[in-house]
């Protein structure tokens, strides 16, 4: 016992000394590259405060590490790849947080009030305290429902968090990206009751040679006096096209005026994969509310393909919205590192992963050089640099009359809601209208007409209301 004392103790001194060299290390690095435009005490120049809390293009080690490694071109922040190995960066990083904590930078509170081109907005907070919260969706005037990752399906009632969760709500693997992802109201639910939930299903442990595989899974039921009761499975995949990935999920659920029920799987981590008509992942899938297929779905008539299937080669949806006018699906979509993408999406399309795309891997590397191709559909917008799109909403209330059949678009790496004005196919103008306040997981209209914000890092959801 005391030699092992010892030894964690030697660990500790050695990580301590390492850290304050690299520390150390990285105060020259900044002095020779960074202070000239952040300022010598770090404290804000020609760019940014780095020691405020305040990150504008993401706060998480890995989004700054790249963000050094690769610069914003657009922005005038120049790459240093070829200037710092990743050891220096590495350096530098830990420099700037032990600065930030020497300064006793804590991040500011969610604002009380933003300002838009259009709008003052006042901001309250709706529900706080929530673990990894994904989605919301509302029973009615008065009544949310809001998922969070690791398996809970709370309930907001009349403006309170209620203190226990759904009970019942079906198992799910909460491990990297997977868990419980979104709420969707069945919109004849004042009839019928029905709820759907989509969240990560994985199989039974086999013989412990490899993690349980695991794919995205559709299911929906009621809710009665807490209790989720008559589950219904409406789609589980194949179980051999499963996959030991635990990242790329997807997953959104929308209806359409026509009763059709759309979803999205994610790649799970094998874009190679989103080609193919005969497994599940990296699709848009249709079917009808209780599961079953539509009889003129693009590939069901192909031998061996999944019946559900609607298109090809989408990477990672984390966003879907029908436009209220037209009824189109429209989607938003993780690129890699750059090429986050907004498309319109269509009966039988093909969007190109990973044969074309406009970004790269998250070290630089080149996945491929094509942007283009015959047969496959460009996007709409693409976002290059990647904000990290998630949650999507067409505007359609009436208390911000103004914006009304716009865009709202979540982003989880830029802590944003974009506003996107589209005509036709085109995006006509994109604006910023909330900013910082948290990494945006989803944004939708509530049936009051303000628009709901479900945040990470804090676990809070926002109401938005134009001031008076």
């Amino acid at each position: 016992m005391k030699s092992t004392a010892i030894i964690l103790l030697s660990f500790f001194f050695i990580y301590a000394f390492n850290h304050q060299l690299a520390a150390q290390n990285g105060a020259q690095l900044y002095g020779q590259h960074c202070a000239s435009c952040h300022g010598a005490n770090l404290s804000g120049g020609n760019a940014a405060s780095l020691i405020d809390r305040v990150w504008q293009f993401g706060a998480e080690d890995n989004y700054v590490f790249r963000n050094i490694k690769f610069g914003i071109a657009h922005l005038g922040m120049p790459s240093y790849e070829a200037t710092l190995n990743d050891g220096e960066i590495r350096a530098l990083m830990a420099y700037l947080r032990e600065s930030e904590q020497k300064a006793g930078a804590e991040k500011p509170p969610i604002a009380k009030e933003l300002e838009t081109l259009d709008y003052l907005i006042d901001v309250e907070v709706f529900a706080e305290g929530l673990e990894i919260p994904w989605a919301i969706d509302f029973l009615d005037e008065n009544t949310a429902l809001v998922t969070e990752r690791p398996g809970r399906l709370r309930v907001v009632e009349n403006g309170k968090l209620l203190d226990a969760a759904v009970k019942n709500t079906p198992e799910v693997l909460h491990a990297g990206q997977g868990g419980l992802m979104d709420v969707a109201i069945d919109p004849d639910y004042q009839h019928n009751g029905w709820v759907y939930l989509a969240y990560s299903h994985v199989l039974a442990e086999g013989d412990g040679s490899q993690r349980p595989p695991a794919m995205t899974r559709i299911v929906r039921g009621k809710i009665e006096n807490n209790i989720w009761t008559s589950q219904e499975v409406l789609f589980e995949a194949p179980h051999e096209t499963y996959r030991t990935t635990r990242h790329h999920y997807g997953c959104r659920i929308v209806f359409d005026p026509w009763g059709y029920l759309y979803f999205a799987i994610g790649d799970r981590g094998a874009g190679y994969q989103a080609q193919d008509f005969t497994l599940p992942n990296g699709k848009v899938h249709r079917i009808y509310k209780d599961g079953s297929i539509p009889a003129d779905n693009p590939w069901v008539a192909e031998e061996g393909a999944i019946p559900s299937l609607y298109s090809l080669g989408n990477r990672n949806i984390q966003g879907m919205a029908i436009h209220p006018q037209t009824g189109e699906l429209w989607t938003t979509e993780h690129g890699p590192m750059g090429g986050d993408e907004l498309n319109r999406i269509e009966w039988g399309k093909n969007y190109g992963w990973e044969t074309i795309t406009y970004g790269k891997n998250y070290n630089g590397t080149i996945i491929t050089e094509e942007t283009h191709k015959p047969g496959m559909e460009q996007p709409n917008l693409y976002w290059r640099p990647s904000i990290a799109v998630c949650g999507l909403d067409f505007y359609s209330g009436d208390l911000f009359k103004k914006w009304k059949n716009k865009l709202l678009v979540g982003a989880l790496k830029y802590e944003e809601v974009r506003l996107l004005q589209i005509e036709g196919e085109r995006v006509v103008h994109e604006e910023v209208i909330v900013k910082n306040q948290g990494r945006v997981r989803d944004v939708s209209t509530g049936p009051d007409g303000a628009i709901y914000v479900v945040l990470n890092k804090p676990g809070t959801v926002i109401r938005l209301t134009p001031k008076e």
